[in-house]
C-alpha cells in the first residue's frame, strides 16, 4: 500500500468493511500501488459531495485510477476491473472464466446482502425483530452450508486461488457478528484459515484500520 498525496497509481476510498476490504485485499495481492482515503461511513462521510460524484450510490469501496481515469462503485465491478488490468486472480474468457463469475454472482446476490442483514438484526438490533433474526440467522447458515458443500476437496471455491474467494472471504470472516460456529462447517473453516494466512490478505484486512485477521478456535 501506498498512502502518499500524490496523484498516481490508484485512490481507494474504503472503509473497515467486508465490502471494502475485498479490494484493498485485491490491490494487496496484484501489488498495484494505492492511497488509502478512508470513509468514515458512521460519520457520513459517504454523504460528502466530492465522494457522491465517484459513488453515486454514496457506498464504499470506490476507486479512481489515476493511470487511467476510470473511477468505479461497487466492488465486484472493481475486482473484475483491477483482474483485467493486471491479468491476475481471473480466468480468460471460457469455463473457468464463467465459474468465477458464478461464485462471484452468488457472493454479490447472496452472501453479502443476507449475510448484512445477520448483521443488522442479529448484530446491532438484537430483540427487535425474532422474526427478522431468525430468517436471517438461517439465511446465513444455509449459505454457509452451500459454502461448505463446494469446497469438500477443493482448497478454493473455483479451484485456483481467484476474486471469487476474495469477495466471499471478508464476509465469512464476521462469523463471530453472525453467531456462526465455523467448526460446524469444516470445510468452510479449512478455506477461511488458508486465505487468512495469505500475507496480502493480512495487509489488506487492516485497511483503514490496523485491525488483526479473527482466527476462529
Amino acid at each position: 500500500m501506498e498512502n502518499t498525496t500524490d496523484k498516481s497509481g490508484i485512490d481507494l476510498y474504503t472503509w473497515a468493511t467486508p465490502n471494502g476490504r475485498k479490494i484493498s485485499i485485491m490491490l494487496e495481492e496484484i501489488g498495484l500501488p494505492y492511497r488509502v482515503l478512508p470513509i468514515d461511513i458512521a460519520n457520513g462521510d459517504q454523504l460528502e459531495p466530492e465522494f457522491l460524484k465517484i459513488s453515486p450510490n454514496n457506498k464504499i469501496p470506490a476507486i479512481v485510477d489515476h493511470e487511467t481515469g476510470q473511477t468505479l462503485m461497487e466492488s465486484g465491478a472493481i475486482l473484475i476491473y483491477l483482474a483485467n488490468k493486471t491479468g491476475q486472480l481471473m480466468s480468460s474468457i471460457g469455463p473457468d472464466y464463467w465459474r468465477q463469475m458464478e461464485w462471484l454472482m452468488f457472493q454479490m446476490g447472496g452472501v453479502g446482502p443476507m449475510l448484512g442483514q445477520t448483521h443488522h438484526f442479529v448484530k446491532f438490533n438484537p430483540g427487535k425483530s425474532t422474526y427478522a433474526e431468525a430468517r436471517y440467522s438461517a439465511e446465513n447458515r444455509r449459505l454457509y452450508g452451500v459454502l461448505d458443500k463446494r469446497l469438500a476437496g477443493r482448497d478454493y471455491i473455483c479451484d485456483e486461488y481467484s476474486i471469487a474467494d476474495i469477495a466471499t472471504w471478508p464476509w465469512v470472516s464476521r462469523y463471530e457478528w453472525q453467531q456462526m460456529n465455523l467448526n460446524e462447517f469444516p470445510h468452510l473453516k479449512d478455506w477461511y484459515l488458508r486465505v487468512a494466512v495469505r500475507p496480502a490478505v493480512q495487509r489488506g484486512y487492516a485497511v483503514p484500520q490496523d485491525l488483526a485477521v479473527p482466527i476462529p478456535d
